[in-house]
């Protein structure tokens, strides 16, 4: 497949681009900056909110599939959220659709329900309702929402991975239920890549975390199997101060009054 990669130039753009040319697809980058050195792949440097920029990255070169994981990182205000994780997304749908590119597979977050409680007894699976712990949750939430619009609309194939912790190696106790190994990340793009019809669909984006707090079913059933477990590394970890706290919520910290804030607050 030739894939169109958003935020390419980000800690898991970096790390899918070559996962997915390992495996035989064609990567075609696009980022606010310009490639890193040495890679060999098409680059196309424009603002994915920028729509006209956005349509003519997609007429330059055929594609097969959009993976979109451009947005700000952190939490920003309401109106940045939005631009950044629901504009962006509504700017590749059109494109999308204008070139008739069938496949879109988008970096969620687990943020989206991050201010549910942590299940005592259970996973969390993908029917439970939006909870956002944040206005990044937020913006998640709705880009999620636009997906979903445009694949009754348009029967675009959308696909939200909702990410745990991204990391080379799980780092607190919390990250021992959300880790997400950098193999595994590529196993699972990869399925949601190549996976058949899925119509509108969410699935967490964890590696086989003995402690997880969410349900991988949902991806199992997408064809992604994750091979790695935070467990390896749990000896490893020392409790924290903050262990208690950040497991209270399954969105840790973003849950946490810290990230309280007025919605319009643009300092």
């Amino acid at each position: 497949m030739r894939v169109l990669v958003t935020g390419a130039a980000g800690s898991i753009g970096q790390v899918l681009a070559v996962g997915l040319a390992d495996r035989g697809h064609t990567v075609v980058g696009l980022d606010r900056v310009p490639g890193p050195e040495g890679t060999d792949d098409a680059w196309h440097v424009a603002d994915c909110a920028d729509p006209d920029a956005v349509l003519a990255v997609f007429a330059e070169q055929p594609l097969d599939a959009v993976v979109h994981l451009a947005g700000h990182p952190d939490e920003a205000s309401l109106p940045d959220s939005l631009t950044s994780h629901v504009v962006t997304t509504a700017a590749l749908l059109d494109a999308a659709v204008a070139h008739d590119v069938r496949r879109f597979v988008y970096a969620g977050s687990n943020h989206a329900v991050g201010r549910t409680p942590r299940p005592a007894d259970a996973l969390l699976g993908v029917d439970a309702r939006p909870r956002p712990d944040t206005f990044y949750g937020v913006g998640k939430v709705a880009a999620e929402a636009v997906m979903s619009l445009y694949a009754d609309r348009y029967g675009i194939d959308g696909l939200s991975c909702r990410i745990g912790s991204f990391l080379p190696r799980p780092e607190t106790v919390r990250n021992l239920s959300t880790w997400l190994s950098h193999d595994d990340c590529v196993r699972m793009f990869e399925a949601c890549l190549t996976t058949p019809a899925p119509g509108f669909a969410v699935l967490y984006g964890i590696s086989a975390n003995t402690r997880a707090w969410w349900d991988l079913q949902p991806g199992r059933d997408l064809g992604y199997e994750p091979l790695d477990d935070a467990e390896e590394f749990a000896a490893s970890i020392a409790p924290g101060p903050d262990d208690e706290a950040e497991a209270a919520h399954v969105g840790g910290p973003f849950a946490g009054e810290a990230f309280y804030r007025p919605a319009l607050d643009l300092a």
